[in-house]
């Protein structure tokens, strides 16, 4: 058997999107450790605030009755302290969109510090999104505490190498570079077809992490020669796997990170 190399610049690489929400509850300890012993290369994860600041891994900002128990009172996370959200179970029933996913009842939404806490299993990295949006003030602190309390994580488990900050809302991606410059930074998009580098300028971000049916080769190739990086999202099915590897992105969140992984392999993009 001739064994071949896949080179750094043909190596795409797998984000495990809310760790694998496919197959487990989303942005869940068990969800990331799955995605780690399948070989994702990047976690990839939300962030709310408490009320009383700490930093949880939640794509909502409210408690998702889809899929979340909890006790009656506020849905809204900033209203909660950790104590109050520990009450929520969010696995004790699988989200109905995704038909493999299987309950975890005894789930709770994770602290930032237990999902950076992972770190010594493995050399993956850690795609962290702040969920904050400018006409809803009332489920986040501001964009700068929100950026202080972020770095403030990442500094505390030594993880600057190992982490890109990714949001909708560059206002955290500047705050993040005035504390952390050294950290990666992504702008997510999606929207009418802008330039790609243009995202970016205006985000302050090295990465460019556009909805996958935005994506092309074109797009993709004048993102390189600005010197970006291309991440799409989410991306969950092999046509479209195709065509993100065919238009050359260096990036793909999914919810299946086994299965992409898997679809690399059989192409000869994943090692």
């Amino acid at each position: 058997m001739v064994m071949t190399t896949v080179s750094g610049a043909d190596r795409i690489l797998v984000h495990g999107h809310r760790g694998a929400r496919a197959v487990l509850p989303e942005n869940s300890l068990p969800a990331f450790e799955y995605a780690i012993e399948m070989g994702a290369d990047v976690l990839e994860m939300d962030l709310a605030v408490t009320s009383d600041n700490v930093l949880v891994v939640s794509h909502d900002p409210t408690m998702n009755a889809r899929f979340c128990e909890g006790p009656p009172g506020t849905r809204v996370i900033r209203e909660m302290t950790l104590a109050e959200l520990r009450r929520w179970d969010c696995g004790a029933r699988a989200n109905p969109d995704y038909p493999r996913q299987k309950a975890v009842p005894g789930t709770r939404v994770p602290t930032l510090d237990e999902v950076l806490a992972l770190a010594g299993r493995g050399s993956f990295h850690f795609n962290i999104e702040t969920k904050i949006s400018r006409d809803k003030p009332r489920y986040t602190p501001s964009p700068e505490e929100f950026a202080r309390l972020l770095a403030e994580a990442i500094e505390r488990h030594k993880l600057a190498g190992r982490v890109i900050v990714q949001s909708f809302d560059f206002r955290t991606l500047h705050a993040m570079k005035k504390l952390l410059p050294d950290v990666r930074l992504a702008a997510l998009y999606v929207g009418l077809r802008k330039d790609f580098a243009a995202i970016a300028r205006e985000a302050g971000a090295g990465i460019i992490s556009p909805r996958y049916s935005l994506v092309n080769p074109k797009r993709v190739k004048a993102a390189h020669q600005a010197g970006l990086e291309v991440v799409a999202w989410t991306a969950n099915r092999p046509a479209d796997w195709d065509k993100l590897i065919t238009a050359g992105v260096d990036a793909i969140i999914t919810d299946d990170p086994a299965a992409l992984i898997a679809h690399l392999k059989q192409k000869g993009r994943w090692r």
